[in-house]
C-alpha cells in the first residue's frame, strides 16, 4: 500500500485523537478509529491498524493503571474473548469487502446508540448470572475483530454488573490488549487482515502518535470535562461509522 500525505495525515490525526479520548474515559479509540480507518484505507486493512492500534495504546495505559485492575473478572473476560476473535475471523474472511464496510458502519452506529441508551437510562438493574461476564467477552472478541469496537459491549456489560468505574477503566486496558492482539494474530493467521497492507514503517509511527496522544490526554484530563470527552468521541465515531454504511452501501 503506498501512503499517499493526506491519508496519512487523516491515520494519524484519527490515532492522536483517539490515544487522547482513550487517555480520558479508559475506552475510545477503536470506537473512533476504526470508522475512520476503515473509510481511510478499507474495511479489512483499516480495522486491523485499529486493533494494532488499540493493542499499543491499552498495553501503555495499562503500566499506569495496572494497581487498579481487577484480574479475576479481567482474566475471564479476555478468555472468553480469544475464541470470539476466531468467529470474528471467519466473519471477516467471508465477507466482501463492501458488506464488510457496512457490517462496520452498522456495529458503530448501533455501538453509539447502546451507549447513548445505556448513560440516559441511569442506574441498570444488577444482573448476577455468572455467564454474563464470559458473554460480553465473547462477543467483544467479535466484534472487535469484525469492527474494531468493542467498547460499548464492555460498557453495558460493567453496568449490568455494577462495575466501579475506576476498576473498570484500569480493567478494560489488559482487556482491549487481549482483543486487540487477538484479532490481529487471527486475521493474519486466516489471511483475512486484507490484501493491502500497510507499510511496516506505520508502525513505530503510530507507536510514537499513541505516546503523543496519551501524554496530550493526560494534561487534557485536568481540563476537560469526562462527558465532553465522551460527546466528542460519540460524534467523531457517528461521523465515521455514517461514512463507513454509506460508502459500503454504495459499492454493493
Amino acid at each position: 500500500m503506498v501512503f499517499s500525505a493526506p491519508v496519512l495525515v487523516l491515520v494519524l490525526a484519527a490515532v492522536f485523537v483517539g490515544a487522547v479520548l482513550q487517555r480520558l474515559s479508559g475506552t475510545g479509540m477503536g470506537l473512533v478509529l476504526a470508522p475512520i480507518l476503515a473509510v481511510v484505507l478499507g474495511a479489512a486493512t483499516g480495522v486491523l491498524v485499529a486493533n494494532a492500534t488499540t493493542t499499543v495504546s491499552a498495553l501503555m495505559m495499562l503500566a499506569a493503571l495496572r494497581r487498579d485492575v481487577e484480574w479475576s473478572r479481567t482474566l475471564l473476560i479476555c478468555g472468553f474473548a480469544v475464541p470470539g476473535a476466531v468467529v470474528g475471523g471467519f466473519v471477516v474472511k467471508q465477507t466482501r469487502a463492501a458488506w464488510l464496510q457496512v457490517i462496520v458502519g452498522a456495529v458503530v452506529l448501533s455501538a453509539i446508540l447502546i451507549t447513548v441508551a445505556a448513560s440516559a437510562l441511569g442506574r441498570m438493574p444488577t444482573l448476577r448470572n455468572r455467564w454474563i461476564t464470559p458473554l460480553a467477552g465473547f462477543l467483544g472478541g467479535i466484534f472487535n475483530t469484525t469492527a474494531g469496537v468493542s467498547a460499548p459491549v464492555m460498557v453495558v456489560h460493567s453496568r449490568l454488573v455494577d462495575w466501579n468505574q475506576r476498576a473498570f477503566a484500569a480493567s478494560m486496558q489488559p482487556v482491549f490488549a487481549t482483543m486487540g492482539f487477538s484479532s490481529v494474530l487471527v486475521k493474519s493467521l486466516m489471511s483475512a487482515a486484507g490484501t493491502a497492507l500497510p507499510p511496516w514503517w506505520l508502525l513505530p509511527v503510530v507507536v510514537v502518535t499513541v505516546v503523543a496522544g496519551i501524554l496530550a490526554g493526560g494534561w487534557l484530563a485536568q481540563r476537560v470535562g469526562l462527558q465532553r470527552a465522551r460527546s466528542v468521541a460519540l460524534t467523531l465515531a457517528g461521523l465515521g461509522g455514517f461514512s463507513a454504511l454509506v460508502r459500503g452501501l454504495m459499492s454493493l
